[in-house]
């Protein structure tokens, strides 16, 4: 899918209709973050136009390129864990984390009108989405079908209009593509949420709300010297920590750092100007607003 060119960059700067890209089909949880990112980040707007894209990195290309005002990407799920796609290429762009929001992941069986749901023999969805309602799959002995995105594969069986299969999506899916609800919150486990973050070209400015920094960095391979390196955040509160092989060197990992707080707080800054001095690589990709709700 090709994007349009976006609103104005003026528009951006004074609050205008903002143009938010995201990975998926319409009626996927990439959208659903998409339209409330803004909100969630306080970045000031009159409307919302959600895009879509293919993949991730077509999403941060589209803000780099200016087809859209800002993306979002998910990182981490609380069932499945981190997406390290995303979080790969957090590293490599240049845009900013301004923003997360948490999107709570209800899934819902859904087929054509009138279809019941003993007349289904297929499930169709992303696989993760399967993975997460086993529990109804084999209750009804369904077929679990793979496809690319929850959101697109309701769009498909829309379009073909196969009588005897249903699709695991969001309630918004089922109601952007004529499809009826046979069940909801099918899902294995409730307690299961996908954490997005809201990319721009452009630094946020500060507000004085509870924040996150998110950083990436990697250290020499010396013995204790990551022990060391991490001793510099003592005394802050790390909401995550995680370790990824480099793409560009074999056999070394980055280290990627959620921390709770301000970087004008004086001890933040303190640590943060640490683990910059120890790091032989070291980049903050953001510092946002800490979501303090979820959406969906």
């Amino acid at each position: 899918m090709n994007g349009q060119p976006s609103v104005q960059a003026d528009e951006q700067a004074t609050g205008g209709h903002l143009t938010v890209a995201f990975q998926g089909n319409p009626g996927a949880y990439g959208e659903i973050a998409a339209l409330h990112a803004l909100g969630s980040a306080g970045v000031p707007h009159t409307g919302v136009t959600t895009r879509g894209y293919p993949t991730f990195h077509e999403v941060a290309r589209a803000v780099e390129g200016g087809e859209a005002d800002y993306g979002t990407l998910p990182v981490e799920n609380s069932l499945m864990g981190a997406i390290h796609q995303s979080i790969d290429l957090l590293s490599e762009t240049e845009l900013h984390v301004i923003g997360e929001v948490v999107v709570r992941v209800s899934h819902c069986l859904m087929a054509l009108p009138g279809v019941r749901i003993e007349d289904v023999r297929r499930v169709i969805s992303q696989q993760p989405a399967l993975d997460q309602c086993t529990g109804l799959i084999r209750q009804y002995g369904f077929q679990p079908v793979a496809g690319h995105d929850t959101a697109g594969s309701a769009k498909d069986l829309a379009a073909r209009g196969a009588r005897d299969e249903a699709v695991i999506a969001s309630a918004r899916a089922a109601e952007l593509y004529g499809l009826d609800i046979l069940a909801r919150e099918i899902e294995d486990e409730p307690f299961n949420y996908t954490r997005f973050m809201l990319l721009s070209r452009h630094e946020p400015a500060p507000l004085d709300v509870p924040h996150k920094i998110s950083l990436v960095f990697a250290v020499r391979h010396t013995p204790g010297f990551l022990v060391e390196t991490l001793g510099e955040l003592r005394g802050l509160n790390l909401s995550r920590i995680e370790s990824r092989p480099r793409r560009d060197r074999a056999w070394s990992y980055l280290i990627y750092v959620d921390i709770e707080g301000h970087p004008q707080d004086p001890q933040v800054a303190q640590a943060l100007a640490g683990v910059l001095r120890k790091a032989s690589y070291a980049k903050i990709i953001g510092s946002y607003p800490r979501a303090l709700e979820t959406v969906g």
